[in-house]
């Protein structure tokens, strides 16, 4: 990356976003073994100047740091080196020290008040509850004479913010086994947001005030009364949105609650069998009489694991669809933290890894690179995901230098990233290479960008399991499950390789392995779903489905509602991976299997020759070929006839009436099932002895 094309970058957002956060950084180390600039996070706080206007970074190894976090000043960020292993604990209920204090600035484990605040890569732990099995009565200091009974289930804070404008929580996890563990309250004007968390606790645990966004969290429930809650009692604009977010935890946990004005948005979030059949309910108002815009409680494709119940149905308000989404939208356009990580993410790029660890003893260093990873790098998006063009039409070329305005002009999709997809091998292969790539050239780098490629994948699943081709680009056919060109099950197989620890996928950092699990086992319930039946009996699967209704659905003019030849092969395979194998995924495969035996296609094969007649110069045609067996892409699903289709959006019985155009540029038979047929189909059966 050359230097004048930071300049460039660095003056086209500092046009845009002029008065949003300073792009130099600075950085300091704190690091338990005195090999640092501290030993404690809270002296390398202290050590900062109350003035800032750029953000300070303080980065922080490896360690249990049994401390309370206090920051009052703006710009800083905290980054540990590894969110399950960089923890700051403490045990503290907030009645006791409320008993002995006049506000919460304290009852936290990290408090804040200040703004722009970054946290990432960090467990904040209260664990207050899990110490204290009983009832504990204490004489509050500053009056003898009164007396608190705490109870080891009630307020326990991990995060509590006070008046902070702004803050951004990255691949954090907090834990606390009371109420409250995540409160950032501000209903005048914080912002926060909340990325690929995991949260954990028991009443009310995540209970922001003001505008808040949580996506691809994990909330961890071990409540009766509710997990979430929201205050947005002085702006009929606040809101709290949960985008991705899977839900699980004890049988009967209930959803959430509200007994001031809020307002929830739950989008594409999933929830386990032991969620209470509860709807977000609002408790008696406090203060009384002062619930103003009534019940805002909104759902769009939202899952339970064993089937919803009759309240988690789509409702959003009228006039608004999830193409009216955005971050930016959450916030009121006042805000959109995506440009701030861009920013962010940019820095970093810039100063050649200048957030490693590698200035602190680390013996392997970034100074080693591979030209092909080096561009993945530019064209990776802030969500995490690739696109698969560039400038229109044009298929990315990690093998071709761009032009320092070619880079300009791709950082300008950075931020919102909807061209990011897995259509076309997108995103799926970008990880593996990025994996290999790092394990070749020890570059933290492209470690990272594989792991933030495989956190996409888990961002876009649907909470039914399925796959949208693109991400969060839900326009047109781009929405649907999409098993068309194998685009989920690619999904899949990094998914399977990361749990499993193959094809170079082990160096995947490991907390993402049970949400892979969990991912895993929601994709496969899709794909039993998904199974076409002919009068009662199971077949294959369409190319593609309506997201909401999992029904098949057309998708390009020349990709009508039809069975697969050529995908359901994937699947199949894909399946047939899974260890000890149900006897519904025993009865798919096999259903599959006979459909691929029974539709195949005898005595002809699909050619390419000359035809100097055509604008193209050549042809692609059916000829007779006794020793040929081939499988048609596409069929009609209750006859099981192949068809074919051109731009017109017709159905024809044979190839020769579709366009040249198309005969030649898409492919409608193959051999695809054939292998599965000879080879794994009976090692398959053999390994778990099916008859």
């Amino acid at each position: 990356m050359s230097a004048r094309f930071y300049k460039i970058f660095f003056l086209v957002t500092a046009f845009v976003f002029a008065g949003g956060w300073a792009m130099a950084q600075k950085q300091i180390i704190v690091s338990q073994d005195g090999h640092a600039n501290f030993k404690s996070i809270q002296e390398a706080i202290n050590s900062l100047p109350a003035d800032a206007k750029e953000q300070r970074i303080i980065l922080i190894k490896k360690g249990v740091y049994n401390e309370k976090i206090f920051i009052d000043k703006n710009f800083i960020t905290l980054k540990g080196e590894d969110e399950k292993n960089t923890i700051i604990s403490i045990s503290l209920a907030r009645e006791e020290w409320r008993c002995n204090h006049a506000d919460d600035y304290g009852t936290a484990t990290i408090n804040l008040k200040g703004n722009d605040i970054v946290l990432e890569n960090l467990t904040f732990i209260n664990s207050y509850g899990n110490d204290h099995a009983k009832d504990k009565t204490i004489t509050c200091a500053n009056d003898s004479a009164k007396i608190k009974t705490i109870n080891p289930k009630g307020h326990q804070m991990a995060l509590r913010s006070f008046e902070t404008t702004r803050l951004i929580v990255i691949n954090c996890i907090f834990r606390a086994y009371g109420g409250d563990t995540v409160s950032p309250w501000n209903t005048t004007d914080g912002m926060f947001y909340f990325k690929d968390c995991v949260m954990e606790g028991g009443v009310d645990f995540y209970c922001p005030r003001g505008w808040a966004l949580a996506e691809g969290c994990t909330f961890i429930c071990h409540s009766k009364e509710a997990a979430i809650w929201h205050d947005g009692s002085l702006y009929e604009s606040s809101k709290s949105v949960l985008l991705n977010c899977r839900f699980i935890g004890d049988a009967g946990y209930k959803l959430g609650r509200y007994h001031r004005d809020a307002q929830f948005y739950l989008l594409n979030c999933s929830f386990d069998k032991n969620m209470a059949d509860a709807d977000i309910y609002q408790r008696v108002a406090n203060p009384p009489n002062k619930i103003q815009w009534g019940k805002r409680v909104y759902y769009y494709n939202c899952k339970k694991d064993d089937g919803n119940y009759v309240w988690l149905k789509n409702n959003l308000p009228h006039g608004f669809s999830m193409n009216d989404y955005s971050t930016a939208w959450v916030y009121d356009y006042k805000w959109n933290p995506s440009v701030t990580i861009a920013n962010i993410e940019n820095e970093k790029q810039e100063k050649s890894g200048a957030t490693s660890y590698s200035s602190v003893g680390d013996t392997q260093k970034n100074n080693s690179t591979d030209p092909i990873a080096e561009n993945m790098l530019l064209y990776q998006r802030s969500n995490g995901g690739w696109p698969k063009h560039f400038q229109g039409d044009k298929k990315v070329d990690y093998n071709r230098v761009l032009t320092d305005a070619e880079k300009v002009e791709l950082v300008s999709g950075y931020a919102e990233g909807k061209d990011a997809t897995i259509d076309n091998g997108a995103t799926t292969k970008e990880i593996r290479y990025l994996a290999k790539a790092y394990t070749a050239t020890k570059n933290e780098n492209y470690l990272r960008a594989a792991n933030r490629g495989v956190e996409y994948l888990l961002k876009a699943q649907y909470a039914n399991g399925g796959w949208p081709q693109f991400y969060p680009d839900f326009s047109s056919y781009r929405s649907q499950v999409t098993y068309n060109d194998n685009a989920m099950i690619n999904a899949l197989e990094v998914l399977y390789d990361v749990v499993h620890k193959k094809n170079g996928l082990d160096v995947i950092d490991g907390i993402n392995v049970n949400r892979c699990m969990d991912a895993i086992d929601r994709g496969i319930q899709c794909i039993l779903k998904t199974q076409l039946k002919q009068n009662g009996k199971l077949t294959a699967w369409c190319a593609q489905y309506n997201a909401k209704t999992l029904q098949p659905e057309m998708a390009r003019k020349f990709e009508l509602v039809s069975l697969s030849g050529m995908e359901s092969v994937g699947i199949v395979k894909f399946l047939m991976k899974i260890d000890k194998p149900s006897p519904a995924i025993i009865k798919s495969i096999t259903a599959a299997m006979e459909w691929f035996e029974k539709v195949k296609i005898t005595g002809y094969k699909f050619v390419e020759v000359a035809a100097p007649n055509e604008k193209s110069g050549k042809d692609n045609v059916l000829v007779p070929d006794s020793n040929s067996v081939i499988w048609a892409r596409f069929y009609d699903i209750d006859t099981n006839e192949p068809f074919f289709t051109g731009r017109d959006s017709e159905r024809h019985k044979t190839i020769a009436e579709v366009e040249n155009e198309r005969r030649i540029g898409y492919a409608w038979y193959g051999t695809w099932p054939a292998k599965l047929i000879e080879k794994d189909y009976p090692c398959w059966k053999l390994k778990w002895g099916i008859n």
